[in-house]
């Protein structure tokens, strides 16, 4: 069987924000890689054993004190090498060059000339200038510059802000680019990490969706013999592809638990159902605990709280449902790729936690079984590809984030009953007409609000004080910055109207045009 593994890049990360959309573009390239802290020990970089490395940017300067250092070991492996903004700065200052602050700062959008037609710019180009030569429409992001070239380089593009925008020594293979080619901005980047991990580093395109699941079968398989695996099942897109491939592997040796807490979207259990035990013939425990969640979240208003109340008493419901259960030796989880790269920056000091994670963070000690983790080498774009090779549908593939916390965290302040009744309708009926109108696949991110207010209005004849809901959309691409979505009127009242209209209990409907930041995607 082919080896999917073989051909592999390094990625090490000095703190950029875009350090994961590097991997992302290697991976969309069909090629495996992995991302390390740049102070990765010399004896793990060779046993990586990577055809080329690729040095991210950061946050620091290269001229500070304490500027990180690529492991000059990187420069002796004979592989070859791509330095990134503040990678290329440090590979020119370790390598020989000088760098020095810029009285420039470049940010945003640039367009860059090539030079000297390297292997990794020969006939990329968006424009051609008045002397033939070709432009490049690009991402920059530095403060600091190249001054002066190690020996053995020369420049291959260049700004007015920034001469030596680009760099290479083609014998050694070692490449600069101050510019962001993995930023969907830079219009070429694809074209250039394409060039640089197939015709520079000798990659093959063996990282394919068939591929990966061929492989993780064979390798679940290996492991997981004839025992029996359990898994939570949340109807969200990961434990969903988890539970499909599971099942692809091992068939009737998967047991999935579906915990129906009450605060999930209308019909959303009754779905999950659907498509996993009845279409797919997997073994799913549905337990109906909606009132037990209720209770212990009544009089809760914290947030954080409810969140702690809600992700607890779903490990308890779990517990208790796995303990029923004969025979059972593994717990499979839908950690991905990310959560594997913050658990790692969060362990070794290098991360910033910004809040805890919603899913089931670990084993219960005294369970006692062993994890199974098959997306643990995946981004999520590549667990949505995987989830159709499968068989999953489209529209619970490709369905909006949902949070852990369900509903508890889209209701302000205390949960009941009727108040998640309530946004579970208007809920479905905003998401109706987003889907109906096109907008759906637009927006990164829509839902609705519940917020314990009342408002009056007017019914026929008589006033009333009903609830107000507010609606939120948004367009992100990474989730960490997002500006809210600017649906056309038109569509915001028909939406307005029907949730008024059919929703006795609601008198009001609002809009939230809060971007990311200050405000945060989720209200709570």
């Amino acid at each position: 069987m082919t080896n999917i593994h073989s051909d592999r890049i390094l990625i090490l990360d000095f703190g950029s924000q875009y350090t994961q959309l590097i991997g992302r573009r290697v991976r969309e390239a069909g090629v495996y890689c992995e991302i390390h802290a740049y102070d990765m020990a010399d004896e793990q970089i060779e046993a990586f054993a990577a055809k080329g490395i690729i040095l991210s940017g950061g946050p620091e300067s290269v001229t500070g004190a304490d500027a990180p250092l690529a492991p000059p070991r990187v420069f002796s492996l004979q592989v070859p090498v791509l330095g990134i903004c503040y990678g290329m700065q440090t590979m020119a200052a370790q390598l020989g060059g000088a760098v020095s602050g810029s009285a420039t700062r470049e940010y945003g959008y640039a367009q860059v000339r090539a030079r000297g037609h390297s292997r990794l710019l020969k006939e990329i180009e968006d424009h051609t200038g008045p002397q033939g030569e070709g432009l490049l429409d690009v991402w920059m992001s530095h403060g600091d510059r190249v001054e002066a070239l190690p020996e053995g380089f020369h420049a291959i593009a260049s700004t007015d802000g920034a001469p030596l925008a680009g760099i290479a020594d083609e014998s050694r293979g070692f490449y600069g680019l101050q510019f962001h080619p993995e930023v969907t901005h830079t219009r070429q980047g694809t074209r250039i990490i394409n060039r640089f991990v197939h015709d520079i580093c000798g990659c093959g395109d063996l990282w394919k969706p068939q591929n990966i699941i061929d492989d993780s079968i064979a390798v679940l398989q290996q492991n997981l013999g004839k025992d029996k695996v359990l898994l939570g099942l949340s109807g969200g897109v990961d434990s969903s592809v988890v539970a499909a491939l599971l099942h692809k592997a091992i068939g009737e040796q998967l047991i999935c638990v579906f915990v129906d807490n009450g605060l999930l979207r209308l019909g959303e259990g009754d779905q999950v159902m659907a498509t996993f035990a009845q279409h797919m013939g997997v073994t799913v425990i549905r337990v109906n605990a909606q009132q037990r969640f209720l209770n212990a979240l009544a009089g809760v208003t914290d947030p954080e709280q409810k969140r702690k109340i809600i992700g607890n008493l779903f490990i308890e419901v779990f517990d208790e449902e796995a303990e029923k259960l004969r025979d059972v030796k593994w717990l499979a989880q839908g950690t991905i790729y990310p959560d594997v790269i913050e658990s790692a920056g969060a362990k070794s000091g290098k991360a910033h936690v910004i809040k805890s994670h919603h899913n089931v963070g670990g084993l219960p000690e005294h369970m006692k079984l062993k994890l199974c983790e098959p997306l643990r080498e995946l981004f999520k774009d590549e667990v949505r590809k995987l989830g159709l090779e499968l068989g999953l549908p489209y529209d619970m593939v490709y369905r909006h984030p949902f949070p852990g916390p369900g509903l508890g965290v889209r209701i302000l302040g205390e949960v009941k009953a009727e108040y998640a009744e309530l946004l579970r309708r208007a809920d479905a009926i905003f998401i109706e007409e987003l889907r109906a109108h096109e907008y759906y696949d637009k927006t990164s991110q829509a839902f609705v609000v519940f917020l314990p207010v009342k408002s009056v209005g007017v019914m026929g004849d008589g006033r009333r004080y009903d609830y107000v809901v507010a609606l939120r959309a948004v367009e992100t691409i990474d989730f960490m910055t997002a500006r809210w979505a600017q649906l056309p009127y038109e569509l915001l009242a028909h939406v307005s109207n029907r949730i008024i209209n059919e929703i006795p209990g609601i008198s009001r409907v609002t809009y939230d045009i809060s971007s990311k930041p200050p405000a945060t995607i989720e209200w709570e």
